[in-house]
């Protein structure tokens, strides 16, 4: 393959988004750190480590497997963003904007396992 994982655009959207989770989740309810925090933390936190994992990996269709689970964890997240907003842990705008940033990575994701795709026969 060549490249590192820290050179796909995809990871490094992830990373960031984990950041921005991170953030966001740090006003969550002291009552939610093993609930909805940690859930939002854990599927941000998967994203990248399974782009990572998956370029890792000997074979296209084992990484593109991998890639299908992180975008699986994104839904996760859209989700769990939703229920944070219906509860008012995060302003409106705040989800929007994140849903916005998921919406842009589950783009990139999605262009990288086309990209496999095409690669796995």
């Amino acid at each position: 393959m060549g490249q590192s994982y820290r050179d796909l655009i995809a990871w490094q959207k992830a990373m960031n988004f984990v950041a921005e989770i991170y953030l966001a989740t740090q006003r969550f309810p002291n009552s939610e750190l093993y609930g909805l925090t940690s859930q939002l933390r854990r599927a941000a936190v998967s994203i990248p480590s399974n782009i990572a994992e998956g370029q890792a990996r000997l074979s296209q269709k084992e990484f593109h497997h991998i890639l299908s689970q992180a975008r699986g964890s994104l839904a996760e997240i859209e989700t769990q963003l939703l229920i944070a907003g219906n509860l008012n842990y995060l302003p409106p705008a705040k989800v929007d904007g994140l849903l916005a940033d998921a919406d842009e990575l589950g783009r990139v994701l999605n262009g990288l396992l086309t990209s496999i795709r095409s690669r796995v026969v």
